[in-house]
């Protein structure tokens, strides 16, 4: 990091607390104060991790989180539950990844014992089985140096296959802490590779089975155990996923894989796009994935394909939808059972597929909240014979619980009550519809803590990252501190959100900033219709995306009056040669900015920047590899030489997601005193 960096973090870090910046009883100080009563109670949820329904459909399993993580065993109506005794060794380990047995007798499970915040020591993850009864301590099955992930038996229940990095120092992702870019860049020998293994559950021997020559990304078992289908690219990995193919190959060590699926040469809707969740059909006749515009590896969103595992054009089975399918897994030899974006509610549903064409029946339930079992987005748990479902559940009303029942055209109660005593600290939150160009558009509001029908309010606008991404109903906690603060928050879904089918989702190729804004504009007018918002105290944030936003806005329209930009993207002409994921950019732009430059200038903030009025707070972490901290220096450098209003707050050892939890406490109190100063809500 340059010296000036070093400084700026060093100040930002050291400066006195928020609540002693100033004696002055001022509405930034007196946000300042309140702030530290609201946060930590925004803060005080239990956290539930995953979630695993045994195949039999009799047993439950969940995570609960927190500094000594629980494993929680009980009946499939969440009726006796018990924890898991995992002994002192273990208590203070995080705990993931659960997988039962195909005979529902045993519980597989990842330990991981490191808490190295900086990514640079090499982590340790940990195979363990638990018996169903919960009775005997869990065996260590395997000790692992490196990442391990997203466990997966074989249907013989004889071995455990896994995505594992070997002697990996940070999470296999993008969005975690980069290594420091110093000494020769771009021809490290020990580039951190991840690839399939499978792990023989009797020996305990461990076997890396695709080739170190590819980076795997996510993978499925043939339903007879003998192949592997798995996405993967040429490392490094964090920027290929945008490129993956689909490989088939033998389950074995050395075993040449088989390109099956390579988008960028296929014809027809998924063409340069991408690729994620490949499941074998029962029968393994053919490999079902869900594929579209995808912005960010595990923000999975499209159509659901097919395609033969000897290879061939895969078929989009549901062209055309309006909806978003999320996660899916086969419930026979022609039917999924599919977790989809609905217009920002979440539906499960089955899908009959008739040749090449899948058609939805009526969903088995629609909720407006956040659902997850662990591992992908809107994932569920369901017995084998798809009777029974459980999952995590949370809305903006209800904080998480472990919901769990029969799948018949009902929504699973919940079946824990770890949260039943908490109340939301925000008002009430409303699904918001409107129209703009032609389109349907939806986002969510939330009403400010104490509501007063008889008085105005300020509103803050958050614009969520991606851009291929969808605001859903969820337990917001510190997403809410603004409402908790005596704001409304509007979160829209524009154009390139999920939520209304793959054409949505296109909408803003070649376009960012434009009719996405236009979108969110209108959404406001529409906001203002229905609830006391005053239009001359309205503010902006975002992070990733929704960081670009805040930055370009401004020197589009002088509407917003205060704006707070996380890890955001000021210029994307010399964002492309900064960031470590460029590949995502192309099918966005349509072409590389060495091929197009126009493209990428006619969305750049600082094309634009003497349009800037707005005081603007800049948040990045040091070591993001997605929206690099030199992207934030440029805009901050510029609102400063305009004598625009800026702060920049750089945090060390920080990735794009933030893992510093006293960071991530320090942001959020800058973030509530600038919009204090600038943006008060009370006059």
């Amino acid at each position: 990091m340059p010296k000036s960096s070093r400084l700026l973090v060093s100040l930002a870090l050291s400066a006195t607390p928020l609540l002693a910046l100033a004696a002055a009883d001022t509405p930034a100080t007196q946000s300042a104060a309140q702030a530290k009563q609201t946060l930590p109670k925004l803060d005080k949820v239990q956290r539930i991790g995953d979630v695993a329904l045994s195949p039999d459909g009799t047993h439950l399993a969940w995570v609960q989180e927190g500094k000594q993580a629980v494993i929680e065993l009980a009946d499939a109506d969440g009726k006796h539950a018990q924890a898991l005794e995992v002994g002192a060794k273990l208590a203070d380990c995080s705990k993931g990844d659960l997988a039962w047995s195909p005979d529902s007798h045993q519980l597989a499970f990842i330990a991981n014992c490191g808490h190295d915040l900086t990514n640079t020591e090499a982590m340790h993850t940990d195979v363990y089985l638990a018996d169903a009864d919960g009775k005997s301590a869990p065996r260590e099955v395997a000790k692992l140096t490196g990442y391990a992930r997203a466990l997966a038996w074989t249907a013989n229940g004889k071995s455990l296959g896994f995505l594992y990095v070997p002697g990996a120092t940070r999470h296999a992702t993008a969005t975690a802490a980069g290594k420091p870019q110093v000494g020769v860049i771009g021809e490290d020998e020990h580039e951190e590779i991840q690839r399939v293994a499978s792990l023989d559950v009797a020996s305990g021997a461990v076997h890396t089975l695709t080739p170190a020559s590819i980076y795997a990304y996510e993978f499925g078992w043939s339903t007879d155990g003998s192949r592997i289908a798995y996405t993967a690219a040429p490392a490094p990995g964090d920027n290929n996923w945008w490129v993956a193919k689909l490989y088939v190959q033998d389950a074995k060590e050395g075993a040449a894989p088989r390109v099956v699926v390579d988008p960028s040469t296929v014809s027809g809707s998924l063409h340069g796009l991408q690729m994620a969740l490949p499941r074998w059909s029962p029968d393994d006749s053919r490999i079902a994935f869900i594929g579209g515009l995808m912005s960010d590896q595990g923000a999975t969103g499209g159509d659901l394909y097919s395609v033969s595992p000897s290879g061939g054009e895969p078929s989009n089975l549901t062209s055309g939808i309006a909806v978003t399918p999320q996660w899916f897994a086969w419930a026979g030899k022609d039917a999924l059972t599919v977790s989809q974006n609905a217009k920002g509610k979440v539906q499960l549903a089955r899908y009959d597929i008739r040749g090449e064409q899948a058609s939805a029946q009526a969903p088995y339930f629609t909720v407006p909240a956040m659902i997850g079992a662990g591992g992908a987005v809107l994932s569920v748990s369901l017995s084998a014979d798809h009777q029974r479902v459980a999952f995590e559940q949370s809305s903006y009303e209800h904080a998480p619980e472990v919901h769990a029942g029969k799948l018949d055209g009902t929504a699973p109660p919940a079946v824990t009550s770890l949260n039943a005593g908490l109340k939301p600290a925000w008002g009430k939150a409303v699904s918001v519809e409107w129209k703009n160009e032609g389109r349907d558009v939806q986002g969510w509001l939330l009403y400010p803590a104490n509501y007063d029908p008889h008085k105005t309010y300020p509103m803050i606008v958050s614009v969520h990252g991606g851009p291929a991404w969808g605001v859903l109903s969820t337990w917001p906690g510190m997403g809410a501190m603004y409402a908790a603060e005596g704001y409304f928050e509007f979160m829209p879904n524009p154009r390139g959100s999920f939520g209304q089918g793959e054409a949505f989702v296109q909408a803003n190729r070649k376009d960012f900033g434009y009719g996405d804004l236009r979108d969110i504009l209108a959404g406001v007018d529409a906001v203002e219709k229905m609830a006391p918002v005053d239009d001359h105290r309205l503010g902006l944030t975002g992070w990733s995306y929704g960081g670009f936003m805040s930055m370009f806005a401004p020197t589009q329209t002088q509407r917003f009056r205060a704006v707070v930009a996380g890890a955001g993207i000021s210029d994307w002409q010399s964002y492309y040669g900064e960031n470590q994921i460029d590949q995502w950019m192309i099918p966005y732009f349509g072409a590389s900015l060495y091929d197009d430059p126009a493209a990428y200038a006619k969305s750049s903030a600082l094309s634009f920047i003497k349009q800037a009025k707005t005081p603007t707070l800049i948040i990045v972490g040091d070591r993001d590899e997605e929206c690099p901290a030199p992207q934030s220096f440029e805009f901050w450098h510029a609102l400063k030489t305009l004598g625009v209003p800026a702060q920049l707050v750089v945090y060390p050892n920080e990735g794009h997601h933030f893992a510093n939890p006293e960071h991530t406490r320090d942001l959020q109190q800058r973030s509530l005193a600038w919009f204090a100063k600038y943006l008060p809500a009370s006059k």
